[in-house]
């Protein structure tokens, strides 16, 4: 963890907000040390707005609150954001005068990932690619979920200064025939075609989609009946494609973590990130055996003349589905000047 050194505070509020689901904790701070008091998940769509989820979390909690900050899937403008996979507008200000709270930040959820990963222990990140780390040297986080996020970390050689993006919602560039036929796909559905579209929960269920409708695979009907009884289809390609029982499953998902190494590598140039690039978000635990195999290393290092210079950086997957919780408590108790 980066050290810092500050005077013990009250509790710290902090929350990680995705379109599937809110974690929410309280974290005391003594020593330069963060601990979790009190936690709690919610399902996001149940609520009409963080407000009222705050509420709900505090109500049986009487603590003193020194400061809160929340990591929301989306772009954070003038202490405001309207969440991508949400119809919530949350807004900084409102929040801390709501609450009666002294000061409320908002962070992208990758930028408080970033901040996350100076709480890590090194038992939480696994390596699939030892690299050689560079200091100074910038590094950058993709982590896949309910969306695709993005964030660099801007090395000055003393600290790092994580940076938020929407890089999620850059354009998907495909790289052989079968991604253009990807791409053709995702245009013909929905007018654009992002990386999220393809790199996310739904992304992988419309990859399987594109092989099911234009690629010429079958789908057996026990995993038609499968997929429409589930809560969520992707969950059941996944498992599907790691069990091999699935054919078009196990496609949907080789390519799923050859795009998704593609993405890695395209960051890692974008941020220069000779100091590690790390892979977050929900998905990459469940996949593991997956990414190790060796298509996402493969995708991130086949950058033709660069190719070497992304074979030297290290890559790790951040197996601690907390890093954006922690991050925003992180921020809240050593980063924030309000």
């Amino acid at each position: 963890m980066t050290s810092a050194k500050v005077a013990d505070k009250n509790l710290i509020l902090a929350g990680d907000i995705g379109g599937t689901k809110t974690h929410l904790a309280l974290f005391s701070c003594r020593e330069g040390k963060l601990r979790a008091e009190a936690r709690e998940l919610f399902p996001s769509k149940k609520f009409p707005g963080l407000e009222p989820m705050l509420e709900k979390f505090l109500a049986n909690r009487k603590a003193s609150i020194e400061g809160a900050c929340f990591g929301i899937a989306g772009p954070v403008v003038d202490g405001q954001v309207k969440t991508t996979n949400l119809p919530w507008l949350v807004d900084a200000k409102k929040l801390a005068t709501t609450l009666k709270f002294k000061a409320v930040s908002l962070l992208n959820d990758l930028e408080a990932a970033a901040y996350g990963i100076f709480t890590l222990e090194p038992a939480e990140v696994i390596s699939l690619n030892e690299g050689s780390i560079r200091r100074p040297g910038n590094k950058t986080l993709i982590a896949a979920g309910t969306g695709l996020g993005e964030a660099y970390l801007y090395d000055d050689g003393r600290d790092y200064h994580p940076s938020a993006s929407e890089g999620g919602h850059a354009d998907f560039a495909p790289r052989n025939d079968t991604e253009i036929g990807l791409l053709r796909y995702l245009l013909k559905k929905f007018g654009h075609a992002s990386y999220e579209r393809v790199l996310s929960g739904p992304g992988l269920f419309n990859i399987y989609d594109f092989f099911r409708e234009d690629g010429g695979l079958e789908e057996p009907g026990w995993l038609k009946e499968k997929i429409a009884a589930a809560v969520d289809a992707s969950a059941v390609i996944t498992q599907s494609a790691l069990s091999g029982d699935s054919e078009i499953c196990v496609k949907a998902l080789d390519l799923f973590a050859s795009v998704y190494g593609a993405e890695a590598g395209n960051l890692a140039l974008r941020g220069k990130a000779v100091g590690g690039v790390y892979v977050g978000g929900g998905i990459a635990p469940k996949i593991l055996d997956k990414l190790k195999g060796g298509a996402f290393m493969r995708a991130f290092v086949d950058k033709g003349r660069y190719a070497d210079f992304l074979s030297a950086i290290p890559v790790k997957v951040v197996l601690n589905q907390e890093t954006a919780l922690q991050g925003a408590a992180y921020y809240a108790a050593f980063r924030s000047h309000g």
